[in-house]
């Protein structure tokens, strides 16, 4: 009878060493923990320093989108996946447009503002939609950026369809650039601290069963307007940063292409891990704009990639390099 073999995964001996803070006690322990955690950080500050001007732009642009991505990916995580980020980035923008133009406030109070009124003001839209589940759920988060645009462009409230132009502009690209990437670390190292807390659990738990966190005497409505307060603020801010950043805010805040994007970057970066969001927009980003000189042909590769990857790497980049960098694998 033939031998059967197969390929089996083994923790390398380094990573059940370091696997327990108390026990490092070497030099190569230390920078096997620290390489996957600076070097990304710094691969990222040596683009920002050197790169052209016109891509530092992009890299603005690219960390805001990596926001919006690792607020999806947390949405995610806590059970409820949106296909309307567009609509809490769109209540951001024009909430710091409005206090801005209407009533001339500066940015370090209209931004501020926007990031905490546009999460309570989205969280009161979803709110009738959060007994639903699945695609239910989805389904509700992508119809209210369409009805509101629509009202905003009927009435003509807010600008209408020609919005409002003229805004105060963020101080310079330096400003602009260390903002995003200091936003951009704060939103993942404070969601990754969020979901290892005991109310983090709860989030977790309402994605894999809510009936059994519901049985259990806590209130899962609560924790999922917190849940979405959390996720939809980060996406105001953002909307309300790029409305200075571009000096202006139309109809285009609820572009269909601000709720595509971040959960194409989650599927390449890796779902429910936060670092893959970021790294997925990092990628696509750059990506897209280099495209952009091929006309819509640039839609057709960027889709093409995007199906290889779901393909042939589905668990996403982040998850694959994380499994090669701790696991070795023999075969059995």
């Amino acid at each position: 009878m033939k031998e059967k073999r197969r390929r089996e995964r083994i923790d390398r001996p380094i990573k059940a060493v370091t696997d327990d803070i108390y026990c490092i006690s070497s030099f190569r322990e230390i920078v096997y923990l620290m390489l996957p955690r600076a070097l990304p950080i710094l691969i990222l500050l040596i683009a920002v320093f050197f790169v052209p001007l016109y891509w530092k732009k992009v890299l603005v642009i690219t960390f805001i989108m990596a926001i919006m991505a690792i607020s999806w990916d947390f949405l995610a995580s806590c059970g409820l996946i949106s296909l309307g980020q567009a609509l809490f980035f769109a209540v951001g923008a024009y909430i710091s447009g409005s206090l801005n133009h209407y009533l001339g406030w500066p940015i370090y109070l209209t931004i501020p503002l926007a990031t905490l009124l546009g999460g309570a003001v989205s969280a009161m839209l979803i709110f009738p939609a959060l007994r639903l589940r699945g695609m239910y759920f989805s389904m509700v988060t992508l119809i209210i950026p369409l009805m509101l645009m629509r009202i905003i462009e009927a009435t003509k409230i807010m600008g209408g369809t020609e919005g409002m132009s003229g805004l105060s502009s963020l101080p310079g690209l330096p400003f602009s650039i260390s903002v995003s990437v200091l936003a951009m670390f704060a939103a993942l190292f404070g969601l990754r601290r969020l979901l290892s807390s005991d109310n983090g659990m709860i989030f977790l738990a309402l994605k894999d069963n809510d009936r059994a966190v519901e049985a259990s005497g806590l209130n899962t409505l609560w924790f999922k307007v917190k849940a979405i307060y959390i996720g939809s603020a980060l996406c105001a801010f953002c909307g309300a940063f790029m409305t200075h950043y571009y000096m202006s805010v139309g109809l285009s805040a609820f572009a269909l292409d601000l709720s595509i994007f971040p959960i194409a970057s989650c599927v390449l970066g890796g779902i429910g891990t936060l670092a893959g969001p970021l790294l997925g927009a990092v990628i696509l980003g750059p990506l897209s704009e280099a495209l952009r000189s091929l006309g819509t042909f640039r839609i057709v590769i960027y889709s093409a990639l995007l199906v290889i990857f779901i393909a042939g790497l589905p668990e996403g980049i982040f998850p694959f390099l994380k499994r090669k960098y701790e696991q070795t694998e023999r075969w059995v």
